[in-house]
């Protein structure tokens, strides 16, 4: 398993949102099988939410905004993309730095976004080693969101001597896409747009998900292996926005992953590869790597007694592409990324029936 600094570099920047949330000291999550983004505390988007101050509550307490935020910052991974559907562009956000298919620090669908709105890249955050605060002052911001992140009480301390921030509600890196809208959205006065945009959300995924019917049901284990290290095999656990968006979708949750997720409140965890039939109800398994990845995995003299490895019913997303950094859900990747990754899913269902 990498290690905790390699994982932080992924859920800010590299497997991130992969093993993204390691980084922080908090490292745990909110709960995956979370209603649709639209059917969540539905009572805060409302026109009464979107008038100042708002007060939004969080981890580390309260955060109160007295005047609608002219001047937006967002750090960690994902939080900008809420101000952008909403039509704002930020002063600042995060640099992405895995998955970035052209090194400018930009991925993809945000750059689509930008292009838009007819928007330049706004100042971008390095934070490969930790939040630039005086990046993110330089910008002047009335707001900051992370909502989405697992900056730590001192992290927010400093940030909160910058402008007002909006923390993660619960636990580090635990933050579903849907609380993820909604607390951004209602920091920025744009509550009520923010529901009906989550709505919609809900229902692209919906309509594309349809289309594959081996799907439904099909259960499916996101995990990850180090392939210098095969006696043990790492997977996310529900209280992680990637099982989560699956589960929310329509597919099943493996016993192995529902079991472990009631003993921990980590986001990641591991099991040994010798007990292989704890595997026997996965139909699908999701990974990040390359194409040595599967017959790596089929070559091992453990894991291949693991049914879906031994069928081919596996989707590796390549490493530090786009693909593989949309699959950890978020406001604008979802319509850019959804069709391909479904479809691949598809691919590994059909293998697997």
């Amino acid at each position: 398993m990498r290690t905790a600094r390699s994982l932080s570099l992924l859920a800010i920047a590299t497997l991130a949102l992969s093993l993204g949330a390691c980084a922080s000291s908090q490292e745990s999550t909110a709960p995956v099988e979370a209603p649709p983004a639209a059917e969540q505390n539905t009572d805060t988007a409302d026109a009464e939410t979107d008038a100042f101050p708002v007060t939004i509550e969080h981890a580390y307490g309260e955060t109160v905004i007295e005047a609608k935020p002219e001047r937006v910052a967002t750090v960690a991974w994902a939080n900008h993309e809420v101000p952008l559907a909403l039509g704002i562009v930020p002063v600042g956000m995060s640099k992405a730095t895995w998955g970035d298919d052209d090194d400018n620090g930009v991925l993809p669908w945000v750059e689509d976004k930008l292009a838009e709105l007819d928007a330049e890249i706004p100042v971008l955050f390095d934070e490969t080693a930790g939040i630039d605060f005086e990046a993110v002052g330089d910008t002047n911001p009335d707001v900051i969101l992370a909502a989405y992140s697992g900056i730590t009480e001192d992290e927010y301390a400093t940030l909160s001597k910058i402008a007002p921030v909006v923390a993660f509600p619960d636990t580090a890196w635990g933050t579903t896409m849907a609380q993820m809208i909604e607390m951004n959205s209602k920091a920025l006065g744009l509550g009520a747009e923010g529901q009906q945009f989550a709505a919609d959300l809900d229902t692209k995924i919906a309509e594309s998900f349809a289309q594959y019917p081996a799907l439904q049901d099909s259960s499916v284990l996101f995990a990850w292996v180090e392939p210098t290290d095969l006696s043990e095999v790492g997977f996310y656990t529900t209280h992680d926005p990637r099982v989560g968006f699956l589960a929310t979708a329509g597919m099943a949750v493996p016993s192995l992953v529902t079991e472990a997720t009631a003993g921990t409140d980590s986001f990641y965890t591991t099991v040994a590869s010798e007990q292989a039939d704890q595997f026997e109800d996965v139909d699908i398994i999701v990974t990040y790597g390359d194409d040595t990845t599967l017959p790596l995995l089929q070559g091992d003299s453990l894991l291949s007694k693991v049914p879906a490895i031994a069928d081919g019913a596996v989707v590796v997303l390549p490493d530090n592409t786009p693909l593989s950094a949309s699959a950890n859900p978020s406001p604008l990747s979802i319509e850019w990324g959804i069709g391909d990754y479904f479809a691949l899913l598809d691919e590994a269902a059909q293998a697997a029936a």
